[in-house]
């Protein structure tokens, strides 16, 4: 069986008729005295591939040896077959045996750190590979989405000199005789690139030394994010509602097999992709919490899990809230001015997104503060040295305009969509604080 005569299982199966060529792995495997039935997967799909030992005796002996997981060449008729997992089944001509592969060691326990453990195995699994595939939609709706709006691809440094989202969670890094820190994002430098880009987008590995084993949080994960000259908060809240609605309108236009074998329901991701998405302050979350759900949270908290679980009990689509506390707000987040008075303390131009079903924020942005007194005032404030950041606020002195951004999370939007119960599964070979290997 030469390699050209080879075809992927999924096209094997739009064939539908026919002698047919495919090649993969042994996903699962049945014996009697009459037949073996072999689950074949490849990178596209499954099939039911029959060994008939009065047919082939042979090819029967063979098949009787091979293992889980082994690597395999068929070819034989395949024709329709209700019974069959997918619809199809080969009736197998021809055997080739790759590799028969050793006992495969994920068979009975399936419990998280397992399959953490066994992470470079566990990516096979149908699971995994419908996960890969939506996010492999996603990753690339964001490009479109951008693109298409003429938004210029730009990169930054991984290795940085400063902080952007707090120094608490900096990943220091030995940097020949110097110290440097990993990204945690892109924006200080993307807030330089816009005045001679314009717009701007990226998507790029993203650091950040969090203390943290809840299911929501990566030491290391994919952001997705994008800056923009001449926008204010209002324009930049719509692009990110737009850029979700893109992303989700994607995934189920092509990954609907994979919603599937995921079980995940799609009548609650169509609300995502067909209405509009609301806008509410930070007060008026406070007020809808102690309203609706009975929870009190005092001015000028930050929204924990907890919150932001209950408030998105009363959406089925994803929520905007804007105007934070200024004072929990990093230091590039200008205050909204006048202050509005129904507000106790100032607020600032940011807001998040968070999305339904209690998967909390997918989406975290702002306008950027433009003064340099300012800038400086809540550097020192959350113990930064302005100096450091001398190159930053010289944008503030050439020729300075408003200007906004915002980062998406691909793996929280990831886990949102898929309904995936830890974000670990979202990101093929997950860092947290516990996890550093394989």
């Amino acid at each position: 069986m030469d390699n050209e005569s080879f075809i992927t299982v999924e096209d094997a199966m739009k064939k539908g008729t026919g002698k047919v060529g495919i090649r993969g792995w042994v996903y699962r495997i049945r014996n009697s005295n009459k037949f073996v039935f072999i689950v074949l997967r490849d990178g596209t799909d499954i099939i039911q591939c029959v060994v008939k030992q009065e047919k082939s005796p042979k090819i029967y002996d063979e098949a009787v040896k091979l293992s889980m997981e082994s690597s395999i060449k068929l070819s034989g008729e395949i024709k329709k077959e209700n019974r069959a997992p997918t619809g199809y089944e080969l009736d197998v001509e021809e055997l080739e045996i790759v590799q028969n592969a050793e006992p495969f060691p994920i068979t009975k326990d399936f419990s998280e750190e397992f399959l953490l453990d066994n992470r470079h195995l566990w990516i096979r699994s149908r699971k995994m590979n419908a996960i890969f595939k939506i996010r492999h939609t996603v990753i690339g709706a964001i490009h479109d989405f951008f693109r298409s709006r003429s938004y210029y691809e730009f990169e930054a440094p991984i290795f940085q000199p400063n902080a952007c989202e707090g120094g608490s969670t900096l990943f220091e890094v030995k940097y020949f005789k110097d110290k440097v820190y990993l990204s945690q994002s892109w924006q200080l430098y993307a807030e330089a690139a816009v005045f001679s880009l314009g717009n701007i987008y990226n998507m790029s590995p993203t650091f950040r030394s969090e203390k943290s084993k809840t299911s929501r949080h990566l030491a290391e994960f994919w952001m997705a994010e994008m800056e923009a000259a001449w926008m204010h908060l209002e324009d930049a809240v719509q692009v990110a509602k737009d850029e979700v609605k893109f992303i989700v309108k994607k995934v189920l236009e092509n990954n609907k097999k994979e919603l599937e074998i995921l079980k995940r329901d799609i009548s609650t991701l169509e609300p995502a992709a067909d209405k509009d998405y609301p806008t509410i302050t930070y007060t008026e979350a406070l007020r809808l919490l102690k309203e609706k759900k009975g929870l009190k949270v005092e001015w000028g908290k930050d929204l924990r899990t907890i919150e932001e679980e209950k408030l998105m009990e009363l959406f089925d689509t994803p929520v905007a809230v804007i105007d934070y506390p200024k004072e929990v707000m990093a230091f590039y987040k200008p205050k909204r001015l006048p202050k509005p008075k129904t507000t106790p303390g100032d607020v600032a131009l940011c807001f998040d997104i968070l999305a339904p079903e209690g998967y909390g924020e997918i989406v975290g942005g702002s306008e950027r503060e433009t003064d340099i007194k300012e800038l400086k005032k809540y550097l020192k404030q959350q113990g930064e040295t302005p100096e450091h950041y001398d190159w930053y606020l010289d944008l503030r002195k050439y020729g300075s305009v408003p200007h906004s951004g915002y980062g998406l999370g691909v793996e929280r939007v990831v886990r949102w969509i898929c309904g995936l119960e830890n974000i670990k599964d979202a990101i093929p070979f997950p860092r947290t604080m516990l996890r550093k290997s394989p």
